[in-house]
């Protein structure tokens, strides 16, 4: 067994510890993984409303009305979006809407196009 420490992908706390050949775990929050998976699973993994993975530069659609903060209507259910970018936080899409302008997205209220 190694005495090597590693992080932990779910909380990144650095005391990760060796279970076995392939498996550590984490003794602040419990998480175990096995770190050749989670170094392939590395990035931002953004899923549409129907689980698809989305990607930078994909087309989504709205697929319920949303309130616009400061402007008279909502952006409507059935509305495409273009050339989406994916962003961390809570509304993870940056993009641009035809009569609003920039504004981000939660991806639970689109679909891939």
């Amino acid at each position: 067994m190694s005495e090597e420490m590693k992080q932990c992908p779910k909380c990144n706390s650095p005391y990760g510890y060796a279970m076995g050949e392939e498996t550590y775990a984490c003794p602040e929050c419990g998480n175990e993984w096995n770190p050749s998976e989670t170094e392939e699973e590395a990035g931002l993994k953004v899923v549409d409303a129907n689980g698809n993975i989305l990607q930078d530069g994909d087309s989504v659609v709205v697929i319920k009305d949303l309130p616009v903060k400061g402007a008279p209507k909502p952006v409507k259910a059935g509305t495409k979006v273009k050339n989406i970018r994916l962003t961390d936080g809570d509304h993870n899409i940056d993009c641009k809407i035809d009569g609003f302008g920039s504004m981000g997205l939660k991806s639970e209220f689109v679909r891939k196009a």
